[in-house]
């Protein structure tokens, strides 16, 4: 857990870094993702670790209030607004400080379990180095939505190997939560890592295949590029598929 701890904590930081220098009229410009502002992406990150530290103290507690975010979803209205005026602030120095309170607590909660300890979620529960993993890969897709507004470039390190991780590993659910049959494969990714790093996973005799850089293949499951627009390439018409939903 530690290592997933630290990688957290740094795209944390790195958030923290690129939000806290921003005025109040910046805070409120719309980024890529669904016009969401930049307060809403950082809202949407400290309710859902908000929401993590309490799966992890009271699950029961939080079953019940996921219900409520659930229905809200299920509505159609917007969950965005719900979960912003749960937080019970809407000044970006204000939210700045109750997300570095929470984040805070909620790293070292999840630094004292074990990697298989089993955590509560929206979804089925996950072991806690998953759900780290997830709030890492969480963190990093909407800090990429601030970055595309401000026109930053990123620059990527090792985090991206526990993205594209979490990535390949729900393969099966990128099909399942859009309600399609999930192709009997396990398909095979080749990623080259940012200091040219070879990750792989899958058997390398897979009919399937997706090749290509770490970057662009975690922007995709991320749901940040278009695979059209990045340099991946694939084999097979399961994975063809999965790159345009997951």
């Amino acid at each position: 857990m530690k290592l997933i701890c630290e990688n957290l904590e740094k795209q944390y930081q790195e958030f923290d870094d690129l939000v806290s220098v921003l005025n109040k009229k910046q805070w409120h410009d719309k980024t890529p993702f669904f016009h969401w502002t930049i307060f809403d992406q950082v809202a949407h990150i400290a309710f859902f670790d908000h929401e993590a530290l309490l799966s992890i103290e009271s699950p029961g507690k939080f079953m019940e209030r996921a219900k409520g975010v659930i229905s809200v979803i299920m509505s159609g209205k917007s969950w965005r607004a719900y979960t912003n005026s749960l937080l019970g602030t809407d000044d970006p120095s204000e939210l700045l400080n109750l997300w570095r309170d929470i984040r805070s607590r909620l790293l070292s909660r999840l630094i004292k379990m074990s990697s298989e300890d089993r955590v509560s979620w929206y979804g089925p529960d996950m072991s806690a180095l998953s759900f780290a993993t997830a709030r890492l890969m969480e963190t990093w897709a909407h800090s990429q939505d601030v970055l595309d507004l401000l026109k930053i470039k990123r620059v990527n390190g090792t985090e991206l190997f526990h993205i594209a991780h979490i990535g390949v590993t729900t393969f099966n659910w990128s099909f399942i939560i859009k309600k399609l049959e999930a192709p009997n494969i396990k398909p095979r990714i080749e990623l080259t890592g940012p200091s040219g790093e070879f990750w792989n996973w899958g058997e390398p005799d897979a009919l399937e295949l997706v090749w290509g850089s770490a970057q662009d293949f975690c922007m995709v499951v991320t749901q940040r590029r278009n695979v059209a627009d990045t340099g991946l390439k694939w084999r097979g018409k399961n994975v063809a598929k999965w790159l345009t939903i997951s």
